[in-house]
């Protein structure tokens, strides 16, 4: 399935994708469909996460009885034209960052291969949805994209094998961790440059991992109004998903709706010659097979 977190008004609300153009909404759908399933109904992107096998259930069923009532479908669905789209975790309680993960990145910030991960961790303010803007504040000069695939933790990890790291994945979902490249070189400690307002967009949606048999194969794009800037596959990560979830348990626990973002292929602009960093009014765009298109304009503030 693909998950949304959406708003029209007040609140967020959690929405199955049936369509590019529809939105099962989850909270309409189970008041509508009469004597649905009992047991704890599945209000939000957390809840969903927390409640396990269970809730994902709960779910393709709800999706299977609304498809068999056009009454409920015509009640719960909603356009996405008209509604909001939030990140899917909106405010995640971790944020951990990869860099250096993709050899080509590595060998054009001229660097070498870690020998462990280099990891570091943006903000929950930092969260945007896809159609957010990106800000553009004065403090910066050099402001960059950087395209990530990313996965969000679905049970409670705590020492994990790789082996069987996959089972703690949640679903899967685009981010673009836009990095002040002027502020992140201000000393040897890069939160400054990672952490402006509103440089962590995510989404569109959570892609549950029943779509995504193989994380370690999907083709990354980035484009900067049209143009390819980066192209890469998940096949080259130097650390995969398996290995990022094992070596992080160990040193710290890993929790429901933690995000986790791999790192960014070759191509950012930081390394082109000329430098290309991003202006206002500028359209930034990823797609990642199977999780679709994640769309964000940049707006000078």
């Amino acid at each position: 399935m693909k998950l949304a977190t959406f708003s029209k008004g007040a609140g967020h609300r959690l929405g199955v994708v049936l369509s590019e153009e529809q939105l099962l909404d989850v909270e309409l759908a189970e008041r509508a469909i009469d004597g649905f399933l009992p047991g704890q109904p599945v209000g939000s992107m957390l809840e969903y996460l927390a409640a396990g096998d269970a809730s994902h259930q709960r779910l393709q069923r709800l999706v299977e009885a609304a498809r068999q009532q056009p009454q409920v479908l015509a009640d719960a669905c909603v356009d996405t034209a008209s509604v909001r789209l939030e990140a899917p975790i909106p405010r995640p309680g971790k944020i951990i960052c990869v860099g250096h993960n993709y050899r080509e990145h590595i060998l054009e910030m001229k660097r070498e291969i870690p020998e462990y991960p280099v990891l570091f961790a943006k903000f929950a303010h930092t969260v945007r949805g896809s159609g957010d803007v990106i800000p553009l504040p004065p403090v910066t000069q050099k402001l960059d994209y950087e395209a990530e695939f990313a996965f969000v933790i679905g049970r409670t990890a705590k020492d994990v094998p790789p082996e069987e790291a996959l089972r703690y994945v949640g679903g899967y979902t685009i981010a673009n961790d836009v990095s002040a490249r002027d502020l992140q070189r201000r000393t040897i400690q890069w939160m400054q440059g990672k952490n402006l307002d509103g440089s962590l967009p995510l989404g569109p949606y959570l892609v549950t991992p029943d779509e995504v048999p193989n994380p370690h194969d999907l083709d990354v794009t980035l484009t900067v109004n049209g143009d390819v800037r980066q192209r890469a596959n998940t096949g080259t990560l130097v650390f995969n998903v398996n290995f990022l979830v094992a070596y992080i348990s160990q040193i710290l626990t890993l929790e429901p709706g933690d995000v986790i973002l791999t790192g960014t292929p070759g191509g950012v602009g930081d390394a082109m010659n000329p430098p290309q960093y991003l202006k206002d009014g500028d359209v930034v765009e990823i797609t990642i097979d199977k999780l679709g298109t994640l769309t964000n304009r940049v707006q000078a503030v």
